[in-house]
């Protein structure tokens, strides 16, 4: 299962660790770990020039492996989950180790030496600093950059802040913190009496496309093997799985694998009875006959429109869980008191379809594809500042140097999408306590960057995929986009000439498939616009400011998610968070048209 953890390693570049950083790190865990402060235990190692510090908002340590595990010298810190808890002996002898499953990263330390790593995805990161007195190497940004810094101050790299605007998460391994930066995937980093190194690992080469059904069977066989193994262990907990299912791909494919592997589960899903996504989860949950409980959006009385949290309140939550490195415009998953019940949903399905960067292409030409790199790094180069479009550019070069442009922006999904959004934005679901995430398994992930990018961009492999597991749902319509092996895509072989192709629905943009963060309405834009506009010379330093203000100049902001972007580095830099919870904010209400 996942443990909610919190880790920080420290190594003296001299003899000792000065007791003054020790008491510091001690002192600031409450500002760093967002739980409160009472459900917080800790525990402590320290040797020769190196200290471990491990935090939980577990009860207990009845979950293996311990918080801080203790064997021939050595002790490990484990953040995330193991698929085989025996594996943990593994990573104490050497934390890299790069075919064990599950979903982690850890810390090892010993007398003069303190190592951590991170899993192909870096969903559960590493970050790491340097002082003149030490190496400072820990789980969550903040807590590092606070542990780093001479003064009770923060030190934002307002420059890094860029791509948050620009994407509303980070494209580069910095962080909103200066000198703090994000350890890479599969990547090591090694302290020795001081003295610092890091490895990497690259990434699996894909393998061409198979060109026979047996050898796309047994390609597709070894995925399906390595997601089965991941919820094998579900089958024991002696309670159902609860699955947030939607009408897309990736919840569905969740709801067949647990189906196939006999997992005892139930499914929910939020949103209007009209609402595609209650629709067809409703639809998949009678094919596999589980239980489906619906969560509706509060409304006003009249049912007219929707009470949205007031965007304050919601940026400090968001600023408090992910450290700056989500916008507020995504939906984090709110503090609860821990518990032990397993959750599922489909966050990074993408992986299995060669990552969501490239769903949104139908043009493959090289020229298309470098283009979309581009725009990924670049977009929207009018609203920045001369200097933001230059470090912008430098953060894309290595990726446009690429020659195969589909594994480039698979690799960009894995680098960044997963390793920097959703390994920040999953902090909230982690303080709750057990979500299970197959699509983040370090086998799984290995198995799925194997195969070919064109072959998975097709949707072949996931239709596949849940076909094997629940053919049940082979006629079930899928929200959005038609199957892409049939929008424009030559059938596979193995598609039966007197089968229909597979239904879709697509989503409308009034009625069942609006959203309040589409259209957020006058009154949410108006307070978006107040918290920008009225301070943008914290932001003059990435943004044009007759840009923004031509950004907002409309009743309803045009760029959304645009808008929430600059909301979220705007409190950010102006001190919203680190500070207390706004208090007495009512909600807004937006309109439904």
């Amino acid at each position: 299962m996942v443990v909610v953890r919190v880790y920080l390693g420290l190594a003296a570049k001299g003899h000792e660790i000065p007791a003054r950083v020790l008491d510091k790190v001690r002192s600031v865990i409450e500002t760093a770990f967002p739980v409160p402060p009472e459900v917080i235990r800790g525990g402590e190692w320290h040797g020769r020039g190196v200290s471990l510090f491990g935090w939980s908002n577990e009860p207990d340590d009845s979950r293996q492996p311990p918080l801080l595990t203790e064997s021939g010298g050595r002790v490990l810190g484990l953040n995330g989950h193991l698929a085989d808890p025996a594996d943990a002996n593994r990573l104490l002898g050497d934390p890299s180790a790069g075919d064990v499953g599950g979903c982690f990263s850890a810390w090892v330390a010993r007398d003069g030496e303190l190592s951590a790593a991170t899993a192909i995805n870096r969903v559960c990161p590493v970050f790491y600093a340097e002082t003149p007195e030490l190496h400072v190497v820990g789980s969550r940004a903040l807590l590092v950059h606070l542990a780093a810094q001479q003064a009770d101050r923060i030190d934002h790299d307002v420059l890094a802040l860029q791509t948050m605007i620009r994407q509303g998460f980070f494209l580069s391994d910095e962080t909103p913190y200066r000198g703090v930066t994000a350890l890479r995937p599969s990547s090591r980093i090694d302290v020795r009496d001081g003295k610092r190194t890091i490895t990497e690992t690259p990434l699996p080469e894909a393998a061409g496309a198979p060109d026979t059904a047996r050898r796309k069977r047994a390609a597709i066989g070894e995925l399906a093997d390595a997601l089965l193994a991941t919820v094998a262990p579900l089958r024991d907990l002696g309670e159902p799985v609860n699955l947030a299912l939607t009408g897309g791909r990736d919840t569905r494919i969740l709801a067949a694998l647990l189906h196939a592997a006999r997992v005892p589960f139930r499914v929910t899903t939020n949103g209007l009875d009209t609402h595609p996504d209650v629709i067809l989860a409703r639809q998949i949950a009678t094919q596999l006959k589980v239980e489906h409980t619906v969560i509706a959006p509060q409304q006003t009385a009249e049912r007219d429109a929707v009470l949205v949290e007031h965007p304050l309140s919601r940026a400090w939550e968001t600023l408090r869980t992910c450290e700056g490195m989500t916008s507020a415009y995504e939906t984090i998953v709110s503090y609860l008191p821990y518990s032990g019940k397993p959750t599922m949903s489909g966050q990074s399905g993408e992986t299995l379809r060669a990552g969501s960067l490239n769903l949104l292409q139908t043009d493959l030409s090289d020229k298309a594809l470098l283009r979309r790199i581009n725009n990924t790094f670049y977009k929207d180069e009018k609203l920045f500042t001369t200097e933001a479009n230059e470090h912008a550019r430098a953060l894309a070069k290595p990726w446009q140097a690429r020659k195969n442009r589909l594994e480039a922006l698979d690799h960009i999904y894995i680098w960044y999408k997963v390793g920097r959004w959703q390994a920040s934005a999953r902090a909230g679901s982690l303080r709750r306590g057990d979500p299970v995430r197959p699509f983040l398994d370090n086998r799984v992930v290995r198995a799925a960057l194997a195969l070919d990018q064109g072959w998975r961009l097709s949707e072949e492999v996931i239709y596949s995929l849940i076909l094997r597991f629940a053919p049940e749902l082979r006629d079930v319509p899928i929200e959005g986009k038609p199957w892409r092996f049939v929008e424009g895509m030559k059938p596979p072989r193995w598609w039966e000439r007197t089968h229909v192709p597979p239904p879709h629905m697509p989503t409308t943009k009034t009625g069942g498939g609006w959203s309040w963060r589409t259209s957020p309405g006058p009154d949410l834009t108006d307070v978006l616009r107040q918290q920008v506009l009225g301070h943008l010379d914290a932001l003059t330093t990435v943004v044009n400011p007759d840009e923004v203000r031509a950004l907002f100049a409309d009743p309803v902001v045009k760029k959304p998610a645009t808008a929430w972007h600059l909301y979220t580095v705007s409190t950010l830099l102006t001190g919203t968070y680190p500070g207390k919870e706004p208090e007495g904010l009512e909600r807004i209400p937006v309109s439904k048209p």
